[in-house]
């Protein structure tokens, strides 16, 4: 049983696997560089822990994503693998983690590292022709279960729990915003969530008397003015840049909603539970869409083709977002948050 794991049953895989070698079984996965590729890719990791006895993982994923995973069981190196202009963050990497023998060795950067390593087993991200899916079916696809993918998850150490009860400690339901993304175009303009939330939290509103808490990293502290008129102080809870991911993910679980751009933190509250509202524009939802139940996606009159073929370069200085308006917003979330209570 050669080859690349993908092609076996899964339970037929994680058998072969533990067979091949008594625990500790060494686990050398290699996942993304953005934090929202790397939340959806993350429940993987869950699905390994939990079916292969003495899993014990090397966790590579950009420096951003990288904090996602410190609390994973098992974890014996975490490593911010940062691309390099000179092309050879690879050969580094390699150079890293040649000497150990790997039981299994998931590439979902699709490169050729898993080749030049001695392990037992390899799944390998490769492109798949056809339609475009949800990147959490195209992740499991790598390790065969496509038809049972596995939802985003990202575990919470001890610590990290204590941390996000304390920030979120008070009486009234939970509003948590993320007004930020990784380009203008896919920024949605602040003042609009400051509309919706004074709607959702006002007299009257499905929320009222509620909390606000704002998300974000460090380089989104431009949110903060226009957002922390919306309520009173002491029912403001100000989590940008405050706070590490896995606190952050943590404390999203307690909200009753999440209100987004596409992003990293959508699909952070997505994968913490929160019903999620994701705000899209120029990026596609069949593949980014907030993954489960309670995730629901809004955008604007437009369709991405048509959003494309006036900005074929989705000039990065141009937002496309203008055409969703605080109304059809403020609706959406109301739904969601009736179709959760």
């Amino acid at each position: 049983m050669a080859g690349n794991l993908r092609r076996l049953e899964p339970s037929i895989a994680w058998d072969y696997l533990s067979a091949m070698s008594p625990p500790p079984f060494p686990i050398l996965f290699i996942t993304a560089t953005r934090i929202g590729d790397a939340v959806l890719s993350s429940g993987l990791i869950r699905r390994l822990s939990e079916e292969i006895p003495g899993a014990r993982f090397t966790i590579v994923a950009g420096p951003a994503a990288a904090p996602l995973f410190e609390d994973v069981p098992g974890l014996e190196t975490l490593i911010p693998f940062e691309k390099s202009r000179d092309g050879g963050h690879w050969l580094r990497l390699w150079n890293t983690v040649r000497r150990k023998s790997w039981g299994l060795v998931v590439d979902l950067r699709g490169s050729a590292i898993s080749s030049l390593l001695n392990r037992r087993k390899r799944a390998v991200y490769h492109r798949v022709a056809g339609p475009i899916v949800h990147k959490v079916i195209e992740a499991a696809r790598v390790l065969g279960l496509q038809d049972d993918p596995p939802a985003p998850y990202i575990y919470v150490g001890e610590a990290a729990a204590r941390r996000a009860a304390e920030l979120v400690a008070g009486q009234g339901p939970i509003l948590a915003l993320g007004p930020a993304a990784n380009w203008v175009g896919k920024t949605w303009p602040v003042e609009r969530f400051a509309q919706v939330a004074i709607q959702l939290l006002g007299a009257g509103g499905p929320l009222e008397g509620g909390r606000l808490l704002i998300a974000g990293g460090p380089q989104d502290a431009s949110v903060l003015p226009t957002l922390r008129a919306v309520v009173p102080r002491a029912r403001l809870i100000d989590l940008v840049g405050k706070a590490d991911l896995v606190t952050l993910h943590a404390a999203l679980g307690s909200a009753r909603l999440f209100i987004g751009n596409d992003s990293g933190l959508m699909h952070l509250a997505a994968a913490s539970g929160a019903p999620t509202l994701g705000l899209f524009g120029p990026s596609d939802a069949r593949a980014y869409a907030p993954w489960g139940q309670k995730g629901r996606v809004l955008r604007g009159p437009r369709t991405l083709d048509q959003i494309q073929t006036l900005d074929p370069d989705l000039n990065q200085a141009i937002c496309h977002m203008m055409d969703l308006s605080v109304e059809s917003v403020t609706v959406a979330a109301r739904r969601l948050v009736s179709e959760t209570a």
